[in-house]
């Protein structure tokens, strides 16, 4: 994602080789899910997401992008 740390908003860039369902969901640093951000059918190719976090507080978030046996994860930073 870009900027992080972000304040509100931030930009998640993904490439998919297939299309397939995409499922995006943030947690908590405890691992709790906070959000799905999306879940559904995306072509293959490069795809853009913005993410509003205006009513989350200020901390570390982990995402988790998943498509077909492609299972990513990464951190963002909210900073308020």
């Amino acid at each position: 994602n870009y900027p992080n740390p972000f304040n509100p908003t931030t930009t998640i860039h993904f490439s998919l080789p297939t299309s397939g369902n995409v499922k995006l969901t943030l947690y908590n640093p405890l691992g709790q899910e906070i959000k799905i951000i999306i879940n559904e059918y995306k072509e293959s190719g490069t795809h853009i997401i913005n993410f509003d976090a205006s009513d989350f507080n200020s901390g570390m978030y982990i995402y988790k992008l998943e498509s077909g046996s492609l299972i990513q994860t990464r951190k963002m930073i909210l900073l308020k």
